[in-house]
């Protein structure tokens, strides 16, 4: 546990349709603290005039695409998992230095072993290898997937997400290789967040999958809403974001937020 943050602020670029406000500034009613998450829309050239101004007030918060990496590369610290996956999604100053952690693995693993309910998992598809790719494969790993294969358009994308991670990830050149005897099918693409693109055609996904797009919108997505009308277990994304929430709200402030208040917030 640090000290309490004076300020909890979100760094992103831009960050205008962002919904982590509302449901953390529901976690921090329900358990009466008195500060308000704000948002911060921070182009890539104002970063460092940014974190200056945000240690000499011992502001704490999260970040958000496309700022991850950067911030983790100006960080005096990072917490092992964040050294790993790259990217910084939860920051806070301690003897005043900046501190950078990472909860996206954790709001990852948590929807994929809800997903999964008791199977136990063998082999993971990831199409796509963007800033959220690193996560989903060490959230892979701490679930106990033997394998994760990687499909992304760019070969050498997925090459280099593989490298950084390591463990039992490898890139794959095609997406039928990639799906080949899957248990959980990720997308970690945009495809399908305007339109009803699909990140993987519903006949393609092995039989008895689960489905799992990290995309979120106002409504689920076509591809979830598609995956779980042929009989997959299927989620969006909202319920990672919820729970990457819920771990950087303990990471300030050492207690678990109210679930239900966030939840409520956003519904």
């Amino acid at each position: 546990m640090i000290d309490s943050p004076p300020r909890l602020v979100l760094l992103g670029h831009p960050v205008s349709h962002s919904i982590s406000p509302r449901f953390q500034n529901a976690a921090l009613r329900a358990a009466n603290i008195p500060i308000t998450y704000e948002t911060l829309d921070v182009p890539p050239d104002a970063l460092d005039e940014t974190l200056t101004m945000l240690s000499a007030e011992r502001a704490a918060g999260n970040v958000t695409i496309p700022l991850k990496e950067p911030v983790a590369a100006r960080c005096a610290r990072l917490s092992p998992l964040a050294s790993r996956v790259g990217a910084v999604n939860v920051y806070w100053h301690e003897d005043g230095v900046l501190v950078g952690d990472n909860s996206d693995v954790g709001g990852a693993e948590a929807m994929m072993r809800a997903l999964l309910g008791d199977t136990p998992p063998s082999r993971m598809a990831l199409i796509g290898a963007g800033g959220s790719a690193a996560a989903v494969l060490c959230a892979a790993e701490r679930c106990g997937f033997g394998e994760s294969r990687v499909y992304n358009r760019n070969m050498d994308r997925a090459t280099q997400v593989v490298e950084r991670v390591g463990g039992v990830a490898r890139a794959v050149s095609s997406m039928e290789e990639a799906l080949a005897g899957a248990d959980l099918v990720v997308n970690a693409t945009p495809v399908g967040l305007h339109g009803g693109e699909m990140p993987v055609p519903i006949d393609m996904l092995p039989r008895g999958c689960a489905v799992f797009d990290l995309a979120y919108q106002g409504t689920e997505t076509p591809w979830v809403t598609a995956a779980r009308g042929a009989g997959h277990r299927a989620a969006d994304g909202l319920g990672m974001l919820i729970e990457q929430g819920v771990i950087a709200f303990q990471m300030w402030f050492g207690v678990e937020p109210d679930r239900n208040a966030m939840w409520k917030a956003i519904s």
